[in-house]
């Protein structure tokens, strides 16, 4: 007797409970609307100067687009596809003029840029510069352009200032990253075999489809162009690399003048930094000139390969020392072909300064 007892009360108890269950699950006072949105404070001041330079900025902000003659129209694939290219530019000037890199535009023969408002266009290359890895295209036909980007000074920075980048990373436009300056005075090889010197880098979020857009400071001023990461995968890995604006602001008004840059250079072919290194030299190690140059005008010697003793080596120009060849390069560079430099040659334990020409190598 107990026992049933004992189980009909254990069912009359499971009921109890499934009702009171289903009666707290619907009943008319359970809450069956949205909840009411909380209301946040105040966005912070960063917070809003962010807002405020990437809604600035963006719009000058363009997607390039670069096909080959015999690419694949459809072809959707960043920086490097076969027949196909995509990166990114900003806007120069009010006269339609968008800078971008040269390894983005270097295969195309046709390209087109899509602005912030979706609206695209077609732009012709007007000029390029291998040794910098920039380009500068021509908009066509553009219904309205937004405005230049804003200009600052790369000489000013200092590292672990705020950097931003707004680009077309993966294809993705439109996208803001924000970073510091890690390093300045960079050194990074380009695909003409010559090293842009002074290169920024930053730990802001660059990835393939970045590149030629601008890095901009807090201000919202363009402080470099972004070219390059280093990454085994391929994504930013916090090391980042930017044109600093200085050289831009030198090398692209030359771009729409003339259509190229010229390649100032005084006639010689340097041993790499390895050989000086293993040499233990400090300067320039000259290993030949080239005939009718100003190098072979003014007497300069290279290496005697049939004993194998060193000629001149390169330890000063324009009055600042030369470590390697870079420091030669940037001097000779910031002076310009057309003009003369000052060099300090040491052949043995003789050394003799002398006025050279520089010329543009870069004409055939």
């Amino acid at each position: 007797m107990n026992r049933r007892f004992v189980f009909f009360a254990a069912i009359v108890a499971g009921v109890l409970v499934a009702l009171t269950v289903s009666n707290i699950r619907y009943s008319p006072w359970t809450n069956t609307v949205a909840r009411t949105v909380d209301q946040r404070g105040p966005l912070s001041e960063a917070e809003r100067a962010n807002i405020e330079l990437f809604e600035r900025v963006s719009p000058s902000v363009v997607q390039v687009a670069a096909r080959a003659a015999a690419g694949n129209p459809l072809a959707e694939d960043e920086e490097g596809a076969a027949g196909a290219a995509s990166g990114t530019g900003f806007v120069w000037d009010n006269a339609g003029h968008v800078v971008t890199n040269n390894h983005v535009v270097q295969n195309g023969s046709e390209v087109a840029v899509r602005f912030a408002s979706g609206e695209v266009a077609k732009a012709e290359v007007i000029g390029v510069a291998p040794n910098y890895d920039l380009a500068v295209l021509r908009i066509k036909n553009a219904r309205q352009l937004p405005p230049p980007v804003a200009l600052g000074s790369s000489s000013e920075l200092k590292v672990g200032q705020s950097a931003f980048a707004i680009g077309n990373p993966f294809g993705l436009d439109q996208s803001l990253t924000s970073g510091i300056i890690s390093a300045l005075k960079r050194r990074l090889p380009t695909s003409s075999g010559r090293e842009i010197s002074n290169v920024i880098q930053t730990d802001t979020a660059i990835n393939p489809g970045n590149s030629g857009g601008p890095l901009l400071d807090s201000a919202g001023r363009l402080i470099g162009v972004n070219t390059a990461i280093i990454s085994p995968s391929g994504s930013s890995a916090g090391i980042g690399f930017a044109i600093p604006v200085d050289i831009v602001n030198r090398v692209v008004p030359q771009l729409i003048k003339n259509g190229r840059v010229p390649t100032p250079g005084i006639g010689i072919v340097a041993a790499s930094e390895a050989v000086s290194t293993r040499l233990g030299i400090e300067g320039v190690i000259i290993v030949r000139i080239a005939p009718g140059s100003p190098a072979e005008r003014a007497g300069i010697r290279g290496v005697d390969f049939g004993s194998g003793a060193l000629g001149d080596v390169i330890v000063q120009a324009d009055g600042k020392p030369v470590h390697r060849l870079s420091d030669l390069t940037d001097q000779i560079e910031q002076i310009g072909a057309g003009k003369s430099i000052r060099i300090s040659l040491k052949r043995g334990s003789q050394t003799r300064d002398i006025n050279i020409d520089i010329v543009d190598i870069g004409r055939s």
